[in-house]
């Protein structure tokens, strides 16, 4: 299976989004370093709505912490990724952490060359900047589910 992770989240709404996106899809969810919020933030508990408790949440301090202990394949999405989303190669017995960088900074600088061959992105009209954090995570989220015939969700 695989893992959401957020390095560095900044806006609670985005988080709250995602929280509740890996509620409704049984999707571990994964808060790394430095967060932009509370977690006991109203903005979060308010974009999660009463899920917050379905929700399979850890919080990693750092991100040295997090790259140090992580057993999974770290697949990071980037607009800097050279290969697309749907070619991360994702089967049900390989598990697989799905990283995405902050809202305002994106992945931290040494990933981009760290896991160059494991950048991916979601393809866009030409000029612009980004997708939103919370789209870009259900993008890939529910891809991701698709390839693995979405399992424990109906």
């Amino acid at each position: 299976m695989f893992r959401i992770v957020l390095i560095e989240p900044e806006i609670p709404q985005n988080t709250g989004n995602i929280a509740r996106l890996c509620a409704a899809t049984d999707i571990e969810l994964v808060l790394v370093g430095k967060l932009g919020f509370s977690i006991d933030d109203k903005y979060v508990k308010r974009a999660a709505m009463d899920y917050w408790q379905y929700v399979n949440v850890t919080h990693i301090k750092t991100i040295d912490e997090y790259l140090d202990n992580v057993t999974n394949e770290i697949c990071a999405i980037s607009t800097k990724g050279h290969k697309l989303y749907t070619d991360i190669n994702i089967k049900e017995n390989k598990n697989i952490d799905i990283v995405f960088g902050s809202e305002g900074a994106g992945l931290p600088k040494f990933m981009y060359e760290k896991y160059s061959e494991n950048l991916y992105r979601i393809p866009m009209k030409a000029g612009l900047r980004s997708l939103n954090l919370s789209s870009s995570v259900a993008v890939v989220a529910y891809h991701m589910l698709h390839k693995l015939n979405f399992p424990n969700i109906c």
